[in-house]
């Protein structure tokens, strides 16, 4: 029988992606008690980015924004794979910390990583409420447009 998250997602039509494999020296996540910490997951759909370039430059806010919900559904896929596959495990998003390619002018940082943290609460109900930081950054890894981590409570 499918869990309580899973069920969820089915409502929502939401489809997660495998868990992405690490293309560097580090691993997806990594677990101190019940503390998970999950690499920074860029919005990747299907083994190719969803979104490359600068917000305010190339990139739109509302593309942003679907870039930085794409991330989310990769750190959901990343959360179902350190659980076991069972996204019931999780107790609570503790922080997220989106990374927002952007020249200096780019003031909407926070309204971009929304597309991320409004997934995680519309998944995950009060659960997925969490604590953040949104910053500019004059480039990401492959001229990703988004790049988001996480901190995650599981039992």
């Amino acid at each position: 029988m499918a869990g309580r998250i899973e069920a969820r997602l089915k409502d929502l039509g939401i489809e997660l992606p495998a868990a992405a494999v690490p293309v560097g020296s580090y691993v997806a996540f990594a677990r101190s008690g019940t503390t998970l910490y999950i690499a920074g997951q860029l919005p990747f759909r299907d083994g190719v980015l969803s979104h490359t370039g600068k917000l305010g430059q190339t990139v739109s806010l509302e593309e942003g924004r679907a870039a930085a919900r794409q991330c989310g559904l990769n750190l959901l896929a990343q959360m179902r794979a350190a659980c076991g596959g069972d996204l019931d495990r999780v107790v609570r998003v503790l922080k997220l910390g989106g990374f927002v390619n952007c020249g200096p002018d780019f003031l909407d940082h926070p309204k971009v990583v929304n597309g991320a943290s409004d997934l995680m609460a519309e998944v995950l109900g009060e659960a997925g409420r969490h604590a953040r930081s949104a910053v500019g950054a004059p480039s990401l890894p492959l001229d990703a447009a988004v790049e988001v981590d996480a901190v995650v409570e599981i039992a």
